[in-house]
């Protein structure tokens, strides 16, 4: 039984990012508690620069920002992820949302298109999903 249950967090936590784009604060984390029961709120930043709500995985090898405009919505999210992930990602953004190009993905959700891009780092890699009449 226990090593069901280490497997079913193992795939929910591998799901791709909630596109929350427009959601508001409180749905956010609404919506994090209700459906992403791997991921834990770390903190709430709120300065002159960024504003964005922080959660991590359990295992810490994933960490989701969703960023804020100054009324409190969201604009971008971002999702952090370490390297060992990568060949999983890539397999689910090919297999929920149309492939634009190298790296990017394309996807429609209630008549507004999103870009979902791929961006390596140093030792990790950014999975952006923002609106795409926005770049």
């Amino acid at each position: 039984m226990n090593a069901v249950l280490v497997f079913l967090f193992f795939i929910t936590s591998l799901l791709a990012t909630p596109n929350l784009i427009g959601y508001s604060e409180e749905e956010i984390k609404q919506y994090m508690e209700e459906n992403e029961k791997g991921f834990v709120f770390q903190s709430f930043t709120n300065n002159s620069t960024f504003k964005y709500l922080k959660y991590t995985d359990r295992r810490e090898t994933q960490t989701i920002l969703f960023f804020l405009d100054s009324e409190l919505k969201c604009k971008l999210v971002r999702l952090v992820c370490e390297m060992s992930l990568k060949s999983s990602k890539l397999k689910e953004l090919d297999s929920q949302y149309s492939k634009a190009g190298e790296n990017i993905w394309k996807e429609v959700k209630n008549g507004i298109s999103y870009i979902i891009e791929l961006r390596e780092e140093e030792t990790t890699f950014n999975i952006n999903i923002q609106r795409s009449d926005l770049n």
